[in-house]
C-alpha cells in the first residue's frame, strides 16, 4: 500500500497545476445554480480530453462520467456541485469573476476541479483498482428543489446503482492541508418558512378600526421562538429562525398583509414533521386570538446528512494513513443545510471537510464577497479523495 500512496502523490502532484488552472477558469466564469452550461462544457472538455466517457444533461446541466477499473467489483460515486452564487464578488484576484453579481463563494469552482483532477488520477490508476467509479458533476446545490433530488429522481444513478457515494466540501475556519470527518448525523435538515398575515388595514391612530396585522405578526414570531426552547427535546438540535418581515405600511398606516420569511433547521427527521405541525398551529393560533388570519407556507427542502457510521469511520482512518493524525479531524455538527443529505437518505455515504485557510485569516466566510481558499488545499483535496476511492473499491 505504501507503493500506491507515492503514486497517488506523485500524480496528483503532476495534476496540481492543471487542478489550479481549471479552479481559476470556473472562479472566473460563475453560474448560477441550473445554468451551468458552460461550466458544464468545460468540464467536458476536460473529460474528452483524458479519454473519460461521460453522460451530459443529467438533471439538465449535470455530467456523470464513469471509469472502469481492470476487473468488475463495486460500485462507488464521487460528487461535485457546479453552481456559484448570486454575490458580487469582492476579492480583487486577478481571475475574479467576470459575471458581475455572480461568485462562487461557496468553494464550488475548487469542488469541481479537484474532481477533474481526481478523475485524471484514477483513470491512470486504473489497472491498480477493481470496480466502477460514477464522477457526478451536479448542478443545483444552492438552489431548491436541489440537483441530487433531481439527479435521482430520473433515475441518473441506477444503471449502475452506486454502493457507496462520497462528496467532500471546503472549510474556511480549518487550516490548508487539513480534512474533518463526522459519523452519523452531521449537517441539519434546511426547510423554508412563510407566513403571511392578513386583516383590515387602516389609520394608524385609530387601532380600534383595524386588525394590527404588523402586531400580530411581532406576537407570532416571538410565540414561535417557544418551539426550540419548549418543544423539541434538548437533545435534538434545532434552529427556527426568522431573516425577513415586510409590512408595507406607514408611520401612520396599518398594513393589511405582513409576509415573514425563515428558516428552520433540525437534525432529526421525525421532530422536521412535528415542528412543522407545531408551526402551522401557533401562528394560525395567535393570529385567530388577536383578530387576524395566518396562512402558513412551508416548504420541505433539503434532508439531513448523514453519514455511514461505519464507513465513515474507514474513510478517517484511511486519510490519517494517508496525512498523519495531525492533519486529520473529527468534527462536530452543523446546522447549515446541503442536498447532499439527498444521497445519504438513498446510499451509504461520507460527506466530509477539507481545511481551506489562508495562512493570514485572508479566507473570508463562504457566501460573503470575500471567500477565497488557500490553493494549497486543492492537493490535498486530490489526494485524499483519490486515496479514499480505490481504498473503498479495493487497490491491489
Amino acid at each position: 500500500m505504501e507503493e500506491l500512496k507515492q503514486l497517488v502523490r506523485r500524480l496528483t502532484k503532476e495534476q496540481l497545476k492543471h487542478i489550479i488552472t481549471d479552479r481559476r477558469h470556473l472562479h472566473q466564469h460563475p453560474e448560477l445554480s441550473f445554468e451551468e452550461h458552460n461550466t458544464a462544457e468545460y468540464v467536458a472538455s476536460r473529460l474528452k480530453k483524458a479519454g473519460i466517457p461521460f453522460r451530459s444533461g443529467v438533471a439538465g446541466t449535470g455530467i456523470i462520467a464513469t471509469i472502469q477499473g481492470k476487473n468488475e467489483g463495486k460500485v462507488i460515486a464521487l460528487r461535485a456541485d457546479m453552481d456559484a452564487l448570486p454575490i458580487r464578488e469582492e476579492t480583487n484576484l486577478p481571475f475574479a469573476s467576470v459575471n458581475k453579481g455572480v461568485m462562487h463563494a461557496c468553494g464550488h469552482d475548487a469542488h469541481t476541479a479537484v474532481l477533474i483532477g481526481v478523475a485524471n488520477v484514477l483513470n491512470q490508476l486504473k489497472d491498480k483498482w477493481n470496480g466502477t467509479i460514477l464522477l457526478i458533476f451536479q448542478p443545483g446545490e444552492e438552489k431548491f428543489p436541489g440537483g441530487a433530488s433531481l439527479l435521482i429522481n430520473e433515475g441518473a444513478l441506477t444503471h449502475p446503482t452506486p454502493e457507496l457515494i462520497i462528496g467532500q466540501h471546503v472549510l474556511p475556519e480549518m487550516a490548508a492541508g487539513h480534512v474533518g470527518f463526522r459519523p452519523g448525523m452531521y449537517m441539519a435538515s434546511g426547510d423554508e418558512v412563510y407566513l403571511t398575515v392578513s386583516g383590515q388595514g387602516g389609520h394608524a391612530a385609530l387601532p380600534h378600526t383595524l386588525t394590527d396585522t404588523i402586531l400580530t405578526a411581532s406576537h407570532i414570531i416571538v410565540a414561535l421562538q417557544q418551539i426550540v426552547s419548549r418543544f423539541v427535546p434538548t437533545t435534538i438540535p434545532t434552529v427556527l429562525s426568522f431573516g425577513r418581515i415586510e409590512g408595507l405600511g406607514a408611520t401612520n398606516i396599518i398594513p393589511e398583509k405582513v409576509e415573514i420569511a425563515g428558516t428552520l433547521r433540525t437534525l432529526d427527521e421525525e421532530w422536521r414533521g412535528r415542528i412543522k405541525d407545531r408551526i402551522r398551529n401557533i401562528a394560525q393560533g395567535t393570529a385567530e386570538a388577536m383578530g387576524a388570519r395566518c396562512t402558513v407556507d412551508i416548504k420541505d427542502g433539503y434532508p439531513v446528512v448523514f453519514n455511514h457510521e461505519k464507513t465513515t469511520r474507514q474513510a478517517l482512518s484511511l486519510a490519517k494513513e494517508l496525512l498523519g493524525d495531525n492533519r486529520v479531524e473529527e468534527m462536530g455538527i452543523r446546522m447549515t443545510a446541503e442536498d447532499f443529505g439527498y444521497y445519504s437518505q438513498k446510499f451509504p455515504s461520507v460527506f466530509y471537510r477539507f481545511g481551506v485557510a489562508q495562512n493570514k485569516g485572508e479566507t473570508g466566510a463562504l457566501h460573503t464577497p470575500y471567500f477565497n481558499l488557500n490553493e494549497k488545499a486543492l492537493e490535498t483535496a486530490t489526494e485524499v479523495l483519490t486515496w479514499l476511492a480505490v481504498n473503498f473499491l479495493g487497490a491491489d
